[in-house]
């Protein structure tokens, strides 16, 4: 996965933005006003922090030399994911899915009702 594939999906998302409250070298790409992923979007170190559940974001990390506890976030709750290396484009997919519907489940009612999530399901 390149720079520009991880952006697509990370924008290919209901409700997903692109925003830049840390600098315009860093991405920050929110649904409902909340982070699920950012990346300096490096070409020769390209990673990407995502939200993960503690237990998950645990075992990720013993399974996954590529999968690192989160850069500059807690650590319990981010993971910071190495690409490039070999960790298939289908697990990074999952993974930012995964922190999308993680994150889109704590927004309020309304909002999951108008973004039309349906729990993460499918």
């Amino acid at each position: 996965m390149d720079a520009d594939q991880l952006r697509d999906h990370c924008l290919s998302f209901t409700g997903a933005e692109e925003t830049f409250p840390f600098g315009p070298e860093t991405s920050v790409f929110k649904v409902g006003g909340k982070m699920f992923a950012l990346s300096r979007f490096n070409p020769d170190d390209l990673r990407v922090s995502l939200k993960c559940e503690p237990r998950l974001a645990e075992n990720l990390r013993a399974v996954h030399p590529e999968v690192i506890p989160g850069y500059h976030l807690n650590k319990q709750h981010w993971n910071t994911v190495i690409l490039g290396g070999k960790l298939e484009d289908a697990a990074i997919r999952d993974m930012i899915e995964d922190s999308y519907d993680l994150v889109v489940s704590k927004l309020p009612k309304a909002e999951r009702r108008a973004l039309g999530w349906d729990g993460g399901a499918g």
